[in-house]
């Protein structure tokens, strides 16, 4: 018998754009791209995405960038590239708004009308357009799969590692609590594609720990095999201060423990310690755990 990984490990190169136009047939896809002080790379990423996926071959029916409180010209470049813009905290007001990654995705399933989403981080500056099609290869494929994952070689020296912040904790969270996700190659990565009507009944924790729990929530919901993954080939994208991810892990390990046991509280004090003028000085971050009810409880 075959394992997970065998089953549900896709490349691209398996579908060409063509056959991939003619198996959409009434299917709607829409392109996510959630951003905060983005200007730099968002625009290319749109504009590139929209020429071959838009207008030279149907398969994207629109493309969504989330504004997640830029102070930069992020909302302006897009537009002019081409994107369909919001800002994070004009959507569904009455529902307040949070800052983070997974906040710009719950809210971005308000403002589009796709029945598959792909979503694309927006620091990308190594990538091709073929990401998006080879997210979408498994989705209208296989209907049996209701989220995909991409992964991809990165510069540097190891290529398919999945980053400090996934080997150093989600790879080790997954091995201890969630073997059946131990096939996935890079299980954070930003580039991923979900059916609407598994993601809006799904938690989405405000930040980043927005895909951890999409898989957990997944294989509780759906099993292992409703989840696929595939090889983009390569991309690059900015890397995080480390002081950063000390704060995305902190989210990590909340959505996880609170799928285990609960947490109590939205906000986790982490205490962090930098050079000083005095020699060392302590600094106390906040982190916000927060998590968004299934969006269509929220309708």
């Amino acid at each position: 018998m075959l394992s997970w990984f065998e089953r549900n490990t896709h490349a691209a190169s398996e579908w060409t754009l063509e056959s991939l136009v003619a198996a959409k047939a009434e299917h709607r896809v829409s392109l996510v791209v959630p951003a905060r002080n983005e200007a730099a790379t968002v625009g290319r990423i749109v504009s590139r995405a929209r020429e071959a996926l838009m207008e030279t071959a149907a398969l994207v029916d629109e493309i969504v960038v989330i504004d997640s409180d830029s102070t930069d010209a992020t909302a302006r470049v897009a537009a002019e590239a081409g994107a369909a813009v919001f800002a994070a905290g004009a959507i569904r007001p009455e529902l307040g708004t949070y800052p983070g990654k997974g906040e710009a995705m719950w809210k971005s399933l308000f403002v589009t009308r796709g029945d598959l989403i792909v979503f694309m981080d927006a620091d990308l500056v190594e990538w091709d357009t073929h990401f998006v099609p080879g997210l979408l290869g498994p989705l209208l494929n296989r209907p049996e799969i209701e989220l995909v994952k991409g992964f991809y070689r990165r510069p540097g020296e190891h290529g398919l590692d999945g980053g400090r912040v996934t080997e150093l904790v989600a790879r080790p969270l997954i091995a201890m609590h969630y073997p059946q996700l131990a096939g996935l190659v890079q299980p954070l990565a930003g580039e991923w594609a979900v059916r609407r009507s598994l993601f809006e009944t799904l938690a989405v924790p405000v930040g980043y720990a927005v895909e951890i729990a999409a898989l957990i929530d997944t294989l509780g919901e759906r099993g292992a095999d409703a989840i696929a993954q595939v090889d983009l080939g390569r991309r690059g994208h900015r890397h995080q201060d480390l002081f950063d991810l000390g704060l995305m892990s902190t989210q990590l390990l909340a959505a996880v423990a609170r799928r285990r046991e609960g947490v109590p509280g939205d906000l986790i004090p982490v205490e962090q310690f930098l050079p000083g003028p005095a020699g060392v000085e302590r600094v106390t971050r906040d982190v916000l755990t927060h998590e968004r009810p299934p969006a269509r409880e929220a309708r």
